[in-house]
């Protein structure tokens, strides 16, 4: 319950900030000392914060994301898909934050978190079995004719190629106006 609630708590006021402007560069708010830098002088974290402030759209997906995450584990129902949600946000914190730019007190935060996340799967580890083996092991050992299985293979991949085609013919429309 310890590590349900303090993950909670530390990620809403994550999540809350960055959809209220506490975290990134935005664009068009620049603070000036980082508007008169050019690329090349910029450091890595001035670069990874602007970038990623650029679009709203992206700070609004990850703010909510983890305050959705965060609040699904108050519940014992959710709280498993609270941590599936904040598992690869986390990861991406570490990896980004911390290993490519260095940020020494955001890896300890993240670490902090991520144990937590962990050790919420480890305490529940029966029902995270029971689901890994739901989603993974068929219900029913059906042998299937030969025959099927191409014919199945072989509508997979002619569906895939029309959706490619459908793909490639969207981008030249959009890349050529």
């Amino acid at each position: 319950m310890v590590c349900r609630w303090y993950v909670f708590i530390f990620l809403n006021f994550y999540g809350f900030g960055k959809i209220m402007g506490g975290q990134f560069y935005r664009r068009g708010q620049l603070p000036q000392e980082i508007a008169n830098t050019t690329i090349e002088q910029a450091s890595a974290y001035d670069l990874a914060w602007s970038f990623m402030g650029y679009s709203f759209v992206y700070i609004l997906f990850i703010g909510v994301s983890q305050i959705i995450g965060a609040w699904l584990l108050l519940w014992n129902r959710t709280k498993l898909l609270g941590v599936m949600i904040l598992f690869p946000i986390m990861v991406n914190i570490i990896v980004f934050d911390c290993i490519f730019l260095d940020v020494k007190d955001a890896l300890v935060n993240a670490m902090l978190y991520f144990l937590m996340l962990i050790y919420i799967l480890f305490y529940n580890k029966e029902k995270v079995v029971k689901a890994f083996i739901a989603l993974t092991v068929p219900r029913l050992k059906i042998e299937k004719e030969k025959s099927q299985v191409v014919k199945r293979v072989g509508i997979v991949l002619l569906i895939m190629l029309f959706v490619f085609g459908l793909d490639q013919f969207f981008v030249n429309l959009i890349r050529n106006q």
